[in-house]
């Protein structure tokens, strides 16, 4: 049932961004951010509501009331692609940290490049973390949030990789506040398979974590330590 629901599941995924190529990318660039933004993540809404009724996952989302009004740095583990539709949708407009592979998928890449995120050569690390530091200031200044992955890639669940702290420290470089994200979503959609799992996929958005007056190794502490903190709660997975 599971092997069914999941081509099901593809089958409507890539028909929507079959659609999406045709019908928006060619308008898009035309369009001021903000309705940019608006009309593009369309298609992330309509794959988390097809996942869910296509793959029988049932959404438990808390939190939300934390969500901060101005820009902020989003930083959320990282398990698989579903957790980078939901971000998208959860405070738009969000600039992406990303590596810079993925700007060359066909259809998928185009929609990425018109969102101005900071895409990152992983081959010249320390080049990346200046683009970090100085893009996504800028973004920040901009109106926009950033969301940085502290795990730099994505991590199997019951997997703990160390955090990475370019998103505190473009955080506190701009003066706005951390918003944590906890999730299990590898285990509904598993990151290094096709086949998608049924059951709940919880997501625990926390209080934001204030950065005036402090460093960044301190506020990376409270992100690491209140994310795996939920993530001991929510995953089905033991934690490391």
């Amino acid at each position: 049932m599971n092997v069914v629901r999941s081509l099901v599941f593809y089958l409507g995924y890539f028909s929507a961004m079959l659609l999406i190529g045709v019908l928006f990318l060619p308008v898009a660039p035309f369009l001021p951010l903000a309705a940019r933004y608006r009309l593009l993540n369309l298609y992330n809404y309509f794959l988390m509501v097809w996942f869910r009724l296509a793959c029988g996952v049932r959404y438990d989302i808390q939190g939300r009331d934390h969500i901060p009004a101005g820009p902020c740095v989003i930083q959320a583990n990282h398990q698989c692609e579903w957790e980078t539709l939901f971000l998208q949708v959860m405070k738009p407009p969000v600039c992406t940290v990303l590596k810079r592979e993925l700007l060359r998928i066909p259809v998928f890449g185009w929609g990425l490049r018109l969102l101005r995120p900071i895409s990152l050569d992983r081959s010249k690390p320390a080049r990346a973390m200046k683009q970090v530091l100085t893009q996504g200031v800028e973004r920040l200044n901009s109106g926009l949030s950033v969301l940085i992955f502290p795990e730099g890639t994505r991590v199997d669940p019951g997997v703990r990789k160390r955090y990475n702290k370019s998103g505190s420290v473009v955080a506190c470089r701009a003066g706005v506040p951390v918003l944590p994200v906890a999730h299990n979503a590898g285990e509904r959609w598993p990151g290094r398979q096709w086949v998608k799992r049924p059951g709940v996929l919880r997501v625990r958005i926390g209080p934001p974590i204030e950065t005036a007056g402090r460093t960044p190794d301190e506020v990376l502490a409270d992100v690491e330590a209140w994310i795996e903190g939920q993530l001991s709660e929510i995953s089905e997975v033991p934690r490391p």
